[in-house]
């Protein structure tokens, strides 16, 4: 993560924080619709491709942020969206949202139906919305042929006998900022499902338990994200001023997923970067 990319004096990041991918990645989860980014929107996606963060797949959680994802994606080469209800709003589902949904997956920009799943760990929506709307989306992706881009949150056990009665018809899936234990990414792994990595395993007071279990993934399963402004790394060797989670903090979670493995940060950013356009077929959506 060396050669230092020219980010503007007035960058949050300080100089310390100004990492250089040793290949180019792709931020799978990138929560640009975030009020936190109305100001600085455009300077955080030149900060992100300053870094070697040259692809994001911007999450769509509902009906509102997923149009604002496309609106990005047509804007901007190298981004694009998913479209979905996140589980803590699946009390909205209706059959009108679920029109709505089957006309953005059309969009050529949207690779992915999602961010949905189940989150039992707040119950922002009841477990039996939750299941509900994710029953929906299971069933828009086996009819649009996209692929899955998952929420879980202590609920593995039921995703995965929601995903094996599913696994058939649908393309693929990845859970996204994986957090579970071994059985539970076992299981996902057995279904020839993806994982996607976050700043969690960099958190010392619940993500070191990840560190044991990336040598079970194997590399064309994996990918990685910042789930930004979520997640900030808390392991980084500074802090940005807004306390603010970006793309262009990426390579710092590639390195620390690759010391880890074992591996050198070279090969994690080769790896995951073909896995995610192989997942989802952005060499067929060049933009």
């Amino acid at each position: 993560m060396s050669d230092l990319p020219d980010i503007r004096d007035d960058s949050p990041l300080p100089e310390a924080l100004r990492f250089r991918a040793p290949a180019p990645l792709v931020d799978i989860g990138a929560n640009l619709t975030h009020d936190s980014f109305s100001r600085d929107g455009e300077a955080v996606i030149e900060r992100a491709r300053a870094a070697g963060v040259e692809t994001l797949i911007v999450t769509g959680t509902d009906q509102r942020h997923a149009r604002q994802a496309i609106e990005l994606a047509e804007h901007h080469t190298g981004l694009y969206a998913t479209a979905g209800i996140h589980p803590h709003e699946a009390s909205q589902w209706n059959a009108e949202l679920a029109a709505a949904f089957a006309e953005l997956h059309r969009h050529p920009a949207v690779v992915a139906v999602g961010e949905c799943g189940l989150d039992f760990n707040r119950n922002f929506s009841t477990p039996a919305e939750q299941e509900r709307a994710f029953e929906a989306q299971l069933t828009l992706a086996a009819e649009n042929g996209l692929p899955l881009f998952l929420h879980e949150r202590d609920a593995g056990r039921r995703m995965l006998e929601m995903l094996t009665a599913w696994r058939d018809d649908i393309r693929d899936a990845v859970v996204h900022c994986f957090t579970g234990e071994r059985e539970v990414l076992h299981g996902y792994l057995d279904l020839d499902l993806h994982v996607g990595l976050t700043g969690w395993l960099c958190d010392e007071r619940r993500g070191h338990h990840l560190r044991e279990l990336l040598a079970d993934i194997p590399l064309n399963r994996l990918m990685v994200e910042t789930d930004c402004p979520y997640l900030l790394p808390r392991n980084l060797p500074a802090k940005p001023r807004a306390r603010r989670h970006e793309p262009a903090l990426l390579p710092w979670i590639v390195a620390e997923i690759a010391h880890w493995r074992g591996d050198t940060a070279l090969t994690v950013a080769r790896e995951t970067t073909a896995t995610a356009r192989r997942f989802f077929q952005l060499e067929e959506n060049v933009r």
